[in-house]
């Protein structure tokens, strides 16, 4: 049996990747072979989300084990065959692949096929994938509302001065705040 996915992208319109795929294979292989069709690296975390029919994410499967004090089960790629959560055809998914821009492909499981063999993942590629990162600028592009008015290159989006009249120093009275540095041992 071989399940055959289609990823497509919300920023490249031309763009779609097929992977053909057994069921029994880990989620980390699925993953490896979309990081490898897509060119990218694989020195950041990816999560696969199982999504209800309106992409509204129900299971996350991580890279790595991210909680161990949960009280939620918790699912990690290299442990987690595919066909454990992915059952039935049009089954959506998201392929989150960067963390920070919350970025994502979305995913359908689009046929079943019986009675054929894979022996690793097959993909197809069609068109140029979206980026896998962005740069600071472009993520206060397309997230503004996340920062209002941060500038991150220049201070964090932290004030770099203060008030003197706002500083509370009367719990302090009996220290000594001369320029002796001895005066604070």
């Amino acid at each position: 049996m071989i399940y055959k996915f289609l990823l497509l992208s919300d920023e490249v319109e031309d763009f779609s990747l097929e992977v053909k795929i057994d069921p029994e294979s880990t989620f980390l292989q699925l993953n490896d072979a979309i990081i490898e069709a897509l060119n990218y690296t694989k020195d950041q975390l990816t999560s696969f989300f199982v999504c209800e029919d309106n992409w509204e994410k129900k299971t996350e499967i991580t890279l790595f084990e991210m909680d161990t004090s949960s009280d939620e089960d918790s699912w990690t790629m290299d442990s987690t065959r595919i066909n454990e959560f992915v059952e039935d055809e049009h089954q959506r998914l998201l392929f989150v692949y960067d963390m920070m821009g919350d970025r994502a492909l979305f995913m359908e499981l689009r046929k079943i096929e019986f009675g054929a063999t894979v022996d690793k993942p097959v993909t197809k590629l069609k068109g140029t994938p979206p980026r896998q990162i962005l740069s600071v600028e472009e993520l206060d592009k397309k997230y503004p509302e996340a920062m209002p008015g941060m500038d991150i290159d220049n201070d964090y989006g932290m004030e770099t001065g203060y008030n003197d009249d706002e500083l509370d120093i009367e719990g302090f009275s009996g220290l000594d705040f001369s320029d002796d540095p001895d005066s604070y041992r």
